[in-house]
């Protein structure tokens, strides 16, 4: 299911994350939160890789690159930035680890060979849609969801915040992160999962 290259990815980047979060004050919580945001991850990337194999279809997850920092056609980077390494350490640092970023994942989607064969009144067609590359984003984020609920029944608060806030970052409509695969693929179903995501967000604030 995953290639050596996201398996580092997914490494790299959940390190990342638990280092900006835990900020290691005590080596318990780190590796409690390490664990936690590990089990974030791959929880988000099974649920987009398991629709996608429903879709006929097959996704990759990188990190969360930026090319462009203007609108004008030169205005591009040499190479591109890792925003999806950098943004949660600049982000824990100016704010002293009061704030955190958790935005540092994008996927690629790609039909299988065999999709432009199927003739069952679902697709006709062997390119992918930006509804159905919605789909795919919002099925991580609703697995994220789900996990929180069962993390906070079963007692484990952090681990049930970090899905929240994982799912959070999952629905801002930037760059090329998911929030920006749901927003074009379907306005109305990304309002819709923006305000569960919120009230969620409200919840953990509030009782968790």
């Amino acid at each position: 299911m995953f290639n050596k290259r996201e398996l580092l990815t997914i490494l790299i980047i959940g390190l990342v994350l638990s280092l900006s979060i835990s900020l290691i004050n005590t080596w318990k919580g780190f590796l409690l939160t390490t664990l936690a945001i590990f089990l974030v991850l791959i929880i988000n990337i099974i649920a987009k890789k398991g629709f996608a194999y429903y879709l006929d279809s097959e996704i990759e997850v990188k990190t969360w690159q930026i090319k462009r920092y203007g609108f004008k056609p030169h205005q591009e980077f040499k190479r591109a930035f890792p925003a999806g390494l950098f943004f949660p350490i600049i982000v824990s640092a100016f704010s002293y680890g009061g704030l955190m970023w958790l935005a540092s994942l994008v996927f690629e989607v790609k039909a299988k060979v065999y999709r432009a064969a199927k003739r069952h009144g679902l697709y006709s067609f062997s390119e992918m849609t930006e509804f159905q590359i919605g789909l795919i984003a919002i099925a991580g984020v609703v697995a994220n969801l789900l996990f929180a609920v069962l993390g906070y029944f079963f007692g484990w608060g952090e681990f049930a915040r970090l899905n929240i806030w994982f799912a959070f970052f999952n629905i801002l409509p930037i760059s090329d992160l998911d929030g920006s695969k749901i927003f074009f693929g379907d306005l109305v179903l990304w309002s819709f999962i923006a305000s569960l995501v919120i009230i969620a967000v409200g919840y953990a604030l509030i009782i968790i």
